[in-house]
């Protein structure tokens, strides 16, 4: 049986969260599309939330 793809934006916003716990910057979101970008952006702010108050360490 083939597994599904994720949804686009599911992915952007996992990605997003991923650069956001490694530190990395908001200006290397990889996606020009607005919606995806907004997805990444938004998974990157809920890591730097969650680390700032200490939700998760390095």
């Amino acid at each position: 049986m083939k597994r599904q793809k994720r949804d686009k934006m599911e992915r952007a916003f996992s990605r997003g969260f991923q650069a956001g716990l490694t530190g990395r910057s908001k200006e290397n979101c990889p996606y020009q599309a607005a919606d995806a970008k907004m997805h990444w952006l938004g998974g990157w702010r809920e890591a730097i939330d969650g680390r700032e108050t200490g939700l998760f360490t390095k």
